[in-house]
């Protein structure tokens, strides 16, 4: 099986307790790794919830919508920026 490389930002990198992991995949969608990342708990589910605010990037494109994520690709999530 292959593997993803997820980067988290801001407050969700707070929110889940790292700033990376890598994470077994085989192929699949932004959706179903959302999903899976959600049924991890409580902190993740309220972090990644539908009405929270954040982009996905896939190997350094920002994504709209249930994307595919390819194996070995490198996934960012990222909080709204702010300031000035």
């Amino acid at each position: 099986m292959s593997s993803i490389r997820i980067l988290y930002f801001g407050r969700l990198k707070d929110a889940v307790g790292h700033a990376d992991e890598t994470l077994d995949w085989a192929g699949g969608t932004t959706g179903q790794l959302l999903a899976q990342l959600r049924g991890r708990g409580e902190a993740w589910a309220g972090a990644l919830a539908e009405g929270q605010v954040f982009r996905l990037v896939v190997n350094q494109q920002i994504v709209r919508g249930d994307a595919d994520i390819p194996p070995g690709a490198e996934v960012g999530i990222l909080p709204p920026v702010t300031g000035g």
